[in-house]
């Protein structure tokens, strides 16, 4: 008897397909990957003077330029296996270069339902215990990332207001001592 899910299945091939959880899960694995790449490359490549930022070299935004592309390319196969799933075309990945119309593809794939059985381009891929793990991690940590933000980042900049206003009333004070002090 044959099964209705396919096992010899590579998940970085754009043939077959990809449920919800897959997609997310694998999706948050490429850019953690991606992320980790890219603070490696700085740190190896750019190093950590700031002053080094400015001069770039060639090398270095080649590195950068292969790093991005490998991370779209992996973006664009899980799309396309998602879209299996949904038995539509992969083709309409390319819906994420129209403004908009990204946002309601962005939409569809998180959220339709797959085929149930085995559509156009085979049976559904099981998913592993591992990317239900990483989808969910990618469903809680993305949001609470977004949240912690939204707080953080208007206190950083109260705090920096503040410091770099007591630095200048410190300064007016010197200045001012010191025109007493002659």
């Amino acid at each position: 008897m044959m099964s209705n899910y396919q096992s010899d299945d590579s998940a970085l091939k754009a043939s077959g397909r990809f449920g919800r959880l897959s997609y997310l899960g694998w999706s948050f694995l490429s850019t953690l990957v991606f992320l980790v790449m890219l603070v490696v490359a700085v740190v190896v490549l750019v190093g950590t003077n700031p002053e080094s930022i400015a001069s770039i070299s060639t090398f270095t935004i080649i590195v950068f330029v292969i790093i991005y592309i490998a991370f779209l390319y992996f973006t664009i196969i899980f799309a396309v296996r998602r879209l299996h799933d949904l038995n539509q075309s992969g083709w309409l990945w390319l819906l994420f270069l129209v403004p908009l119309a990204n946002i309601g593809l962005a939409l569809y794939l998180l959220f339709a339902p797959g085929t149930q059985g085995a559509n156009n381009y085979g049976a559904p891929r099981p998913t592993a215990g591992w990317e239900k793990v990483m989808a969910w991690m990618n469903i809680l940590i993305i949001p609470l990332i977004g949240i912690l933000a939204a707080i953080s980042i208007p206190a950083y900049q109260s705090y920096v207001e503040r410091a770099q206003k007591q630095q200048f009333e410190q300064l007016l004070e010197q200045q001012n001592q010191q025109q007493q002090s002659e």
